[in-house]
């Protein structure tokens, strides 16, 4: 599956997107398969709750499955005006 990095998740990365195989049941484990890589993935992932997560372009929650997802996008909360 397609993972994709914005703002700030993707400077400490180093990454826009990468091709990923994970065996990852829900975003939650594929945060943890992340983390467990490098200090980079462990620093963008510190915490979670300053997260959103989208799947195949649709917001979801850090529980939710991965079967069928082609792509998983995480970013920090937008605000706007």
């Amino acid at each position: 599956m397609n993972v994709l990095y914005f703002a700030w998740v993707r400077e400490r990365i180093g990454l826009p997107v990468e091709d990923v195989t994970t065996s990852a049941a829900t975003v939650a484990d594929l945060v943890e398969e992340l983390r467990g890589r490098e200090e980079r993935y462990a620093a963008a992932f510190a915490d979670t709750s300053a997260l959103r997560v989208a799947l195949d372009q649709e917001l979801a929650e850090f529980d939710a499955p991965l079967s069928g997802v082609r792509e998983v996008a995480f970013f920090p909360p937008m605000t706007g005006g």
